[in-house]
Protein backbone atom coordinates (compact mmCIF):
# COMPACT_ATOMS: atom_id res chain seq x y z
CA UNK A 1 0.00 0.00 0.00
CA UNK A 2 2.72 2.65 1.27
CA UNK A 3 6.13 2.76 -0.51
CA UNK A 4 8.70 5.25 0.63
CA UNK A 5 11.95 4.51 -1.85
CA UNK A 6 15.25 6.61 -1.19
CA UNK A 7 13.10 9.53 0.11
CA UNK A 8 15.54 12.81 1.31
CA UNK A 9 14.31 16.05 2.67
CA UNK A 10 16.61 18.83 2.91
CA UNK A 11 16.43 22.40 4.67
CA UNK A 12 18.55 24.55 2.95
CA UNK A 13 21.82 22.17 2.95
CA UNK A 14 20.42 20.19 6.29
CA UNK A 15 18.31 16.57 5.42
CA UNK A 16 15.20 16.55 7.69
CA UNK A 17 15.23 12.97 5.89
CA UNK A 18 17.97 10.88 4.62
CA UNK A 19 17.42 8.12 2.35
CA UNK A 20 14.31 7.01 3.99
CA UNK A 21 12.74 3.41 2.37
CA UNK A 22 9.89 1.98 3.83
CA UNK A 23 6.81 -0.61 2.75
CA UNK A 24 3.90 -1.12 4.79
CA UNK A 25 0.95 -3.81 3.70
CA UNK A 26 -2.38 -3.18 3.41
CA UNK A 27 -3.98 -4.45 7.20
CA UNK A 28 -0.98 -3.12 9.19
CA UNK A 29 -0.76 -0.14 11.56
CA UNK A 30 2.82 1.00 11.74
CA UNK A 31 3.94 3.25 14.60
CA UNK A 32 6.44 5.67 13.34
CA UNK A 33 9.18 6.08 16.25
CA UNK A 34 11.82 8.69 16.94
CA UNK A 35 12.84 11.83 18.72
CA UNK A 36 11.87 15.26 18.39
CA UNK A 37 13.18 16.49 15.05
CA UNK A 38 13.72 13.06 13.89
CA UNK A 39 12.09 13.69 10.54
CA UNK A 40 9.21 11.60 11.78
CA UNK A 41 6.22 15.15 10.48
CA UNK A 42 8.49 16.25 7.63
CA UNK A 43 7.93 12.23 6.19
CA UNK A 44 4.12 12.35 7.15
CA UNK A 45 3.86 15.54 5.13
CA UNK A 46 5.73 14.25 2.38
CA UNK A 47 3.54 11.47 1.94
CA UNK A 48 0.09 13.14 2.39
CA UNK A 49 1.42 15.73 -0.62
CA UNK A 50 1.86 18.83 1.64
CA UNK A 51 5.85 18.75 1.47
CA UNK A 52 7.61 18.68 -1.85
CA UNK A 53 10.58 16.21 -1.63
CA UNK A 54 13.95 16.57 -3.05
CA UNK A 55 14.65 12.99 -4.27
CA UNK A 56 12.99 9.26 -4.22
CA UNK A 57 9.68 8.01 -4.52
CA UNK A 58 6.37 7.80 -2.58
CA UNK A 59 3.56 5.89 -3.72
CA UNK A 60 0.44 4.94 -2.69
CA UNK A 61 -1.74 2.04 -4.20
CA UNK A 62 0.50 2.37 -6.94
CA UNK A 63 0.21 5.65 -7.45
CA UNK A 64 3.16 8.41 -7.42
CA UNK A 65 2.48 11.18 -4.94
CA UNK A 66 3.90 13.40 -7.17
CA UNK A 67 2.29 12.49 -10.57
CA UNK A 68 -1.03 11.76 -9.37
CA UNK A 69 -1.60 13.51 -6.12
CA UNK A 70 -5.39 14.21 -6.48
CA UNK A 71 -5.80 10.16 -6.64
CA UNK A 72 -3.49 9.54 -3.99
CA UNK A 73 -5.21 12.75 -1.69
CA UNK A 74 -8.58 10.80 -2.49
CA UNK A 75 -7.68 7.37 -0.83
CA UNK A 76 -6.00 8.67 1.78
CA UNK A 77 -6.42 10.88 4.97
CA UNK A 78 -3.64 13.00 7.40
CA UNK A 79 -4.34 13.89 10.67
CA UNK A 80 -1.88 16.19 11.99
CA UNK A 81 -0.60 17.21 15.93
CA UNK A 82 -2.27 19.98 15.91
CA UNK A 83 -5.70 19.84 13.92
CA UNK A 84 -6.50 22.73 11.96
CA UNK A 85 -10.31 22.80 12.02
CA UNK A 86 -12.75 25.76 10.73
CA UNK A 87 -13.81 27.00 14.20
CA UNK A 88 -16.39 29.24 13.03
CA UNK A 89 -18.46 26.19 11.75
CA UNK A 90 -20.31 23.93 13.70
CA UNK A 91 -19.18 19.83 14.01
CA UNK A 92 -22.27 19.21 12.04
CA UNK A 93 -21.22 21.78 9.17
CA UNK A 94 -17.39 20.69 9.29
CA UNK A 95 -18.15 16.81 8.86
CA UNK A 96 -20.55 17.33 6.15
CA UNK A 97 -17.61 20.08 4.72
CA UNK A 98 -15.33 17.21 4.80
CA UNK A 99 -17.77 14.71 3.30
CA UNK A 100 -18.58 17.06 0.58
CA UNK A 101 -14.54 17.06 -0.35
CA UNK A 102 -14.72 13.41 -0.67
CA UNK A 103 -18.27 12.63 -2.42
CA UNK A 104 -19.50 10.71 0.06
CA UNK A 105 -23.46 10.06 0.00
CA UNK A 106 -25.93 12.04 1.86
CA UNK A 107 -26.59 8.22 3.29
CA UNK A 108 -23.41 7.28 3.99
CA UNK A 109 -22.21 10.40 5.86
CA UNK A 110 -25.23 10.65 7.75
CA UNK A 111 -24.76 7.21 9.27
CA UNK A 112 -20.85 7.53 9.48
CA UNK A 113 -21.66 11.07 11.82
CA UNK A 114 -23.83 9.42 14.02
CA UNK A 115 -21.39 6.44 14.24
CA UNK A 116 -18.67 8.30 15.26
CA UNK A 117 -20.32 10.97 17.48
CA UNK A 118 -21.82 8.20 19.62
CA UNK A 119 -18.66 6.45 19.75
CA UNK A 120 -16.72 9.29 20.69
CA UNK A 121 -19.74 10.77 23.24
CA UNK A 122 -20.08 14.22 21.34
CA UNK A 123 -23.72 13.37 19.63
CA UNK A 124 -24.91 16.21 21.96
CA UNK A 125 -22.61 19.05 20.92
CA UNK A 126 -23.03 18.22 17.24
CA UNK A 127 -25.08 21.63 16.24
CA UNK A 128 -22.82 23.97 18.70
CA UNK A 129 -19.68 25.70 17.25
CA UNK A 130 -16.16 23.79 16.95
CA UNK A 131 -14.36 27.36 18.57
CA UNK A 132 -16.92 26.31 21.69
CA UNK A 133 -15.15 22.83 21.74
CA UNK A 134 -12.25 21.74 24.36
CA UNK A 135 -9.22 20.67 23.06
CA UNK A 136 -9.76 16.89 23.11
CA UNK A 137 -13.19 17.36 21.48
CA UNK A 138 -11.91 18.95 18.30
CA UNK A 139 -9.35 16.26 18.49
CA UNK A 140 -12.42 13.88 18.04
CA UNK A 141 -13.87 15.48 15.48
CA UNK A 142 -10.54 15.86 13.20
CA UNK A 143 -10.58 12.08 13.75
CA UNK A 144 -14.06 11.23 12.51
CA UNK A 145 -13.11 13.91 9.40
CA UNK A 146 -10.20 11.54 8.79
CA UNK A 147 -12.17 8.26 8.94
CA UNK A 148 -15.52 8.84 8.00
CA UNK A 149 -14.46 8.03 4.09
CA UNK A 150 -13.22 5.03 4.78
CA UNK A 151 -9.19 6.01 3.66
CA UNK A 152 -7.14 2.69 2.69
CA UNK A 153 -3.96 4.77 3.87
CA UNK A 154 -4.39 6.58 7.13
CA UNK A 155 -2.02 8.98 8.43
CA UNK A 156 -1.13 10.37 11.80
CA UNK A 157 0.85 12.46 13.86
CA UNK A 158 0.26 11.42 17.38
CA UNK A 159 -3.62 10.98 17.60
CA UNK A 160 -3.87 9.78 21.14
CA UNK A 161 -2.52 13.19 22.25
CA UNK A 162 -5.85 15.19 24.14
CA UNK A 163 -8.04 12.05 24.41
CA UNK A 164 -9.56 11.00 27.61
CA UNK A 165 -9.36 7.17 28.01
CA UNK A 166 -12.84 5.91 26.68
CA UNK A 167 -12.03 8.05 23.28
CA UNK A 168 -8.45 6.68 23.42
CA UNK A 169 -9.91 3.07 23.62
CA UNK A 170 -12.97 3.42 21.31
CA UNK A 171 -10.01 4.98 18.32
CA UNK A 172 -7.67 1.70 18.89
CA UNK A 173 -11.14 -0.25 17.94
CA UNK A 174 -11.69 1.91 15.15
CA UNK A 175 -8.17 1.22 13.73
CA UNK A 176 -8.11 -2.58 13.92
CA UNK A 177 -11.44 -2.28 11.93
CA UNK A 178 -10.08 -0.43 9.29
CA UNK A 179 -7.00 -2.78 9.16
CA UNK A 180 -9.67 -5.73 9.41
CA UNK A 181 -10.98 -4.10 6.18
CA UNK A 182 -7.73 -3.62 4.34
CA UNK A 183 -6.59 0.09 5.10
CA UNK A 184 -3.00 0.71 6.01
CA UNK A 185 -2.37 3.13 9.13
CA UNK A 186 0.75 4.70 9.68
CA UNK A 187 1.41 7.10 12.93
CA UNK A 188 4.30 8.99 14.32
CA UNK A 189 4.11 8.77 18.46
CA UNK A 190 5.87 9.02 21.68
CA UNK A 191 3.70 6.83 23.54
CA UNK A 192 5.70 3.91 23.08
CA UNK A 193 3.52 1.62 25.34
CA UNK A 194 0.63 1.98 23.32
CA UNK A 195 2.07 1.53 19.78
CA UNK A 196 3.73 -1.91 21.20
CA UNK A 197 0.26 -3.19 22.30
CA UNK A 198 -1.43 -1.91 19.02
CA UNK A 199 0.83 -2.04 16.30
CA UNK A 200 2.19 -4.57 13.79
CA UNK A 201 4.80 -2.96 12.54
CA UNK A 202 7.20 -0.33 13.82
CA UNK A 203 9.60 1.80 11.92
CA UNK A 204 12.26 3.86 14.33
CA UNK A 205 13.98 7.03 12.72
CA UNK A 206 17.25 9.07 14.56
CA UNK A 207 18.61 12.08 12.65
CA UNK A 208 16.33 11.69 9.34
CA UNK A 209 17.96 8.16 8.87
CA UNK A 210 16.25 4.61 9.49
CA UNK A 211 17.54 2.62 11.90
CA UNK A 212 15.31 0.02 13.00
CA UNK A 213 12.30 -1.52 10.73
CA UNK A 214 10.18 -4.71 11.01
CA UNK A 215 7.34 -6.58 12.70
CA UNK A 216 6.95 -5.35 16.41
CA UNK A 217 7.07 -8.61 17.70
CA UNK A 218 10.63 -9.11 16.30
CA UNK A 219 12.00 -5.91 16.61
CA UNK A 220 11.00 -5.93 20.69
CA UNK A 221 11.74 -9.54 21.38
CA UNK A 222 11.90 -10.51 24.84
CA UNK A 223 12.39 -6.58 26.12
CA UNK A 224 9.91 -3.78 25.71
CA UNK A 225 9.98 -1.20 22.74
CA UNK A 226 10.84 1.38 25.35
CA UNK A 227 13.68 -0.70 26.07
CA UNK A 228 14.51 -0.98 22.34
CA UNK A 229 14.38 2.71 21.80
CA UNK A 230 16.04 4.01 24.28
CA UNK A 231 19.41 1.74 23.56
CA UNK A 232 19.42 3.10 20.43
CA UNK A 233 19.40 6.57 21.25
CA UNK A 234 22.16 5.45 23.35
CA UNK A 235 24.07 4.76 20.14
CA UNK A 236 26.24 6.98 18.57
Amino acid sequence: MLKIKNFTKKYGDTPAVDNLSIEIENGKICAFIGHNGAGKTTTLKAIAGILDFDEGEITVDGMSIKKNPMDVKRIMAYLPDNPDIYEFMSATDYLNFIADVYGMSQEDRKTKIEKYAELFGITESLGNKLSEFSHGMKQKVAIISAIMHEPKLLLMDEPFVGLDPIASHQLKDILHEMCEKGSCIFYSTHVLEVAEKLCDEVVIVKGGKLVKQGKMSDIKGDSSLENVFLELEDKE
